[in-house]
């Protein structure tokens, strides 16, 4: 046995576990605004971000310390001051924007929560359903992807398929599948004052979320949200534009799902779909985000489709797999779209 791989390989279980207990600090970090009391004020001591947070002082003072341990915070040894520079308040004080990288802290909890649970699935099979990730695994799902939808969706995604856009700009319909708290439909219903936007999820508490962010924007009945699936829809005549966003890889039925979609499309229809940015290979996915995603879909995305009797597709199902679904349901047109994206890739599949 070679001591100094022994030695390297203790040093990354301590790397890991380090960073496991930086998410943990991360996470209070942006639920308790901490990162944006202290972003574009320099350096800070211990009793000043306590006072701009209005947080007790003891938890703050341990999490300052612990953050600087990290590499989240800059420390100045000689002043006993804390920093968050400008570069690290973008990805973790920027709520709301494209570039926020907070959803990430929100979603470890709510995994490792039913991690004994898939655990026990390891044994027995079946899997963790959707439901056991609770009211702030959903909330931090939406975190994941809430500023993308916002602020890419329309003026950087859709523009890809301009054909559908003219049809939208003349009151064309859209159907959002696997809809979730309803950000894509909204921004679409948002952007397009003309057309109609109906929103499907069989989650119920989803639904609830997404109906009561559409009546904030008062939109008005011309997008609808709907807790049932595809099987359940009526066409109405068909659809222009069909998304659906970071949840073919979670379909419990992909293959009867994607054929109910295609027969819900208009002749000229589009289902424009976004999927994780996983590679086909398991060699190239070897890396920090691949096992981002290997971790998203043990503890979440595999395993709840296991749990409705599903193929468990998983997270890093991959480009090649995913056209060989869309091709198998009947889709004769299938393209990568040309979007520059860190996370996703995108699609456009049509009959």
């Amino acid at each position: 046995m070679d001591k100094t791989r022994v030695r390297a390989f203790a040093d990354k279980v301590y790397a890991d576990m380090a960073g496991t207990m930086a998410v943990g600090m991360a996470y209070v970090g942006v639920k308790r605004g901490l990162f944006r009391a202290m972003a574009g004020k320099g350096p800070m001591t211990a009793v000043q971000v306590a006072q701009v947070s209005r947080l007790q002082p003891r938890y703050v003072e341990e999490w300052l310390k612990g953050m600087a341990c990290a590499g989240y915070l800059a420390y100045d040894p000689a002043a006993e001051t804390f920093e968050l520079v400008d570069e690290s308040a973008f990805l973790l004080a920027s709520e709301g924007t494209d570039h926020f990288m907070g959803g990430l802290f929100l979603i470890a909890p709510a995994l490792l929560r039913v991690a004994p649970l898939v655990a026990e699935a390891f044994e027995k099979g079946g899997g963790v359903a959707f439901d056991e990730i609770g009211s702030d695994g959903i909330e931090a799902l939406d975190w994941l992807n809430c500023g993308q939808y916002e602020h890419r969706l329309i003026s950087q995604w859709l523009d890809t398929l301009p054909d559908v856009v003219d049809r939208l700009k003349l009151g064309g319909r859209v159907l959002d599948v696997g809809c979730g708290v309803g950000r894509v439909s909204i921004a679409i219903a948002k952007a397009f004052p003309d057309c109609q936007v109906v929103g499907v999820d069989p989650n119920e508490q989803s639904i609830a979320r997404a109906r009561a962010a559409a009546a904030a924007e008062r939109i008005g009945p011309r997008l609808q949200f709907h807790a049932q699936t595809t099987r359940e829809l009526d066409a109405s005549g068909g659809f222009d534009l069909i998304t659906a966003c970071d949840c073919v890889h979670d379909f419990a039925a992909p293959h009867t799902t994607l054929r109910e979609m295609r027969s819900l499309l208009k002749p000229n229809g589009v289902v424009f779909t976004m999927e994780p940015k996983a590679a086909d290979r398991l060699e190239d996915n070897i890396n920090a985000l691949g096992t981002v995603y290997y971790g998203f879909s043990v503890l979440h995305c595999m395993t709840q489709s296991l749990a409705q009797g599903g193929p468990g597709l998983g997270t890093c199902m991959g480009p090649a797999r995913t056209e060989k679904l869309f091709r198998e349901a009947g889709f004769t047109r299938f393209q990568q779209l040309d979007i520059k994206n860190h996370t996703n890739v995108f699609f456009a599949a049509r009959p």
